[in-house]
């Protein structure tokens, strides 16, 4: 999956709900346009109005970004099924932005639910989550043995901070340096993360897909197997 992704979705607030498209590069690009009004990110959760926020009346804010609202949207992520070959899935999100809590307290909620449709069947993350990452891991879990998802997060050159990561897009790739990445093998100690993160290529989306990519094996890295 390369080039200007399409999402389909649906915004709904206190106003109302509209269907609406989610633009994306599968990186560190998502737009959109609502009532009338462009917004732009790089994570669903952090959507603000391009050229300043609009009258208040018409959304919801907390430090420039949309909240007390749904978002909706449908991402193409396939499935690898051994004796099958590749099968086509759609991930269905739902994220929930809760109101803001006061002064330095954030949101009073942010909940993630996925749905994975393949095959006339659907996974769904057991528990509302707060990060992809978490999400996708509790749906692969959920497939079949012979089944296997293909997006960034399940890749063999993918791999996240130790000091955290957010909602989407903070998955970092090393598929240009392959040799050194295999090396790792924790935060501490000789081939730790931290001895390539400069030399990482970039941050991608957990859904995004490149042509270089291979199934996470054995080699755990920093994060871990997936799941």
């Amino acid at each position: 999956m390369t080039g200007l992704q399409r999402w389909p979705g649906r915004y709904t607030d206190r106003h109302g709900s509209e269907d609406v498209v989610f633009e994306s590069d599968g990186r560190k690009l998502i737009r959109t346009t609502i009532r009338g009004v462009r917004f732009e990110s790089d994570s669903m959760d952090d959507l603000g109005a391009v050229g300043g926020e609009p009258p208040e009346r018409m959304f919801s804010f907390f430090d420039g970004g949309l909240c007390s609202c749904l978002l909706e949207w449908e991402v193409p992520v396939p499935v690898e099924v051994r004796g099958r070959g590749m099968r086509p899935g759609v991930l269905r999100c739902a994220l929930r932005l809760g109101d803001p809590a006061g002064p330095g307290r954030g949101l009073d909620a942010e909940t993630l639910t996925t749905t994975l449709l393949l095959d006339g069947h659907e996974f769904r993350n057991t528990e509302e989550q707060d990060d992809f990452e978490r999400a996708l891991q509790d749906i692969q879990r959920q497939l079949p043995r012979a089944a296997r998802m293909k997006a960034c997060i399940a890749c063999a050159w993918s791999d996240y901070s130790p000091y955290g990561n957010g909602l989407m897009a903070g998955l970092a790739c090393f598929r240009d340096i392959k040799d050194r990445y295999r090396r790792v093998e924790g935060k501490r100690g000789p081939g730790n993360i931290f001895d390539v993160w400069e030399d990482l290529t970039e941050y991608v989306q957990e859904t995004w897909l490149c042509p270089e990519f291979e199934h996470r094996g054995t080699h755990e890295g920093y994060r871990g197997p997936f799941p």
